[in-house]
């Protein structure tokens, strides 16, 4: 028989029996459509990490970090100067490309004039308009204010009454920090300075600022992170564990504090097996399904053997061979596994890409990390290759068994 009337016949043949080819391919597409949706969480997730903390290897460079923790939380040292930058490009600019000061953006502490007094404050930054926050009294920052660096700042409560007795009473005052003066338009709820997780919390301050004002000049004069940038294909791990060794030796705030190197791609790649574990042993438990979907094809395909026993009779009578027969229902089960599995990972496809978003707001929205589903070719192959797996596996016993079926048995 050629392939393309084998296949008209089984095409044929499911259409006779809608409702149970039907319900096959859902327990197919069930199954697949697990796997797949885990797949492209766990893959997004990992892409996410590797997009928000990994090396910048996408624009033919490399990036990595050295951070200042001072003894002091309060104290008014920081870990890198322009002095300090000046001496890495001496000492390393034949290995790294480009040295800067980070531009931070939470827990800052600074000294501001607030009123009529000069004070010792904290502030973070804002790129865009937070929910993070329970506005008290005013108006919360808007996307065009952040965006033209409106000389606007939101002020806690705990401030607002410790300046002006009421959240009301502060609205409309001045807060001048690094010679910008900027006007409370807005007076949130006082949060904790550190989060249920211990971390510091980028809303446990006194003030939020507009980032873009904040930092009018491209670059910053002082900081307790520093930027290396490499070119690509430099070891960058190795000369930023160098700079840092080099700081902790001969930079003046080393006595009053500590530098640290964060391999961020070891601790990714870490991370990334860490992940491939854990979605390969969600992914095992969901393809049970699959295993119990398979079953029902064995079982549908059985069926449809007995139930089709004159009609094999009247092919094998009329020239066809065993294989024939056989190949005839062994294409029937690929031809209801394979709908049901690309039919599994258009549905797993988009339920990745709808559970991503919900993911990121479990995760927290202030955190900055938003997690983007990511389904692979190979999951589309994964997707296309055990659904015919499951064709063949649980389709060959009944295809024999129409393929061993004896002539004069069926005629009697």
């Amino acid at each position: 028989m050629q392939l393309i009337e084998l296949f008209k016949s089984a095409i044929q043949s499911l259409k006779a029996n809608k409702k149970r080819s039907f319900l096959t391919i859902i327990g197919i597409m069930i199954g697949i459509a697990a796997v797949i949706a885990i797949l492209g969480i766990g893959d997004g997730i990992t892409k996410t990490m590797y997009d928000k903390f990994g090396n910048n290897a996408k624009q033919g460079q490399q990036t990595t970090e050295i951070a200042y923790d001072p003894d002091n939380i309060n104290s008014a040292v920081y870990g890198f100067t322009q002095e300090q930058v000046d001496d890495i490009n001496t000492q390393f600019g034949g290995e790294v490309k480009k040295v800067e000061i980070e531009q931070e953006t939470d827990n800052l502490s600074t000294q501001a004039d607030v009123g009529d007094t000069t004070t010792k404050v904290s502030l973070s930054l804002l790129k865009k308009p937070t929910h993070a926050i329970k506005l008290i009294a005013g108006k919360n920052f808007t996307k065009q204010d952040l965006a033209t660096g409106q000389a606007n700042a939101l002020m806690s409560e705990s401030m607002a009454k410790k300046q002006y007795g009421t959240a009301q009473n502060a609205l409309g005052t001045t807060v001048t920090v690094n010679n910008v003066t900027y006007k409370v338009t807005g007076v949130y709820k006082t949060q904790a300075q550190f989060t249920a997780d211990g971390d510091q919390n980028s809303y446990g301050v006194n003030l939020l600022l507009p980032k873009a004002l904040y930092y009018q000049e491209n670059s910053v004069k002082e900081g307790d992170t520093l930027k290396l940038t490499f070119s690509q294909g430099a070891n960058a791990s190795a000369i930023s564990r160098k700079v840092a060794k080099y700081l902790k030796k001969n930079s003046p705030a080393a006595t009053q504090g500590t530098y640290q190197y964060l391999d961020m791609e070891k601790a990714l790649k870490q991370f990334s097996s860490q992940m491939s574990i854990i979605t390969t042993f969600i992914s095992f438990i969901a393809a049970i399904s699959l295993f119990i979907a398979g079953i029902g094809v064995m079982n549908m395909m059985y069926i449809s053997v007995s139930e089709r026993t004159q009609e094999i009779g009247i092919r094998l009578a009329v020239g066809a061979t065993p294989f024939n027969i056989m190949m005839q229902f062994l294409v029937e089960a690929v031809i209801l596994t394979l709908t049901g599995g690309l039919l599994g990972f258009l549905g797993g496809a988009g339920l990745a890409h709808l559970l991503a978003p919900l993911l990121s707001n479990a995760i927290g929205g202030g955190s900055g990390i938003h997690i983007h589903a990511h389904v692979s070719l190979n999951a589309f192959l994964l997707a296309f290759g055990t659904s015919a797996a499951v064709g063949l596996i649980f389709g060959i016993l009944p295809a024999r068994q129409a393929a061993n079926k004896n002539l004069i048995d069926i005629l009697r």
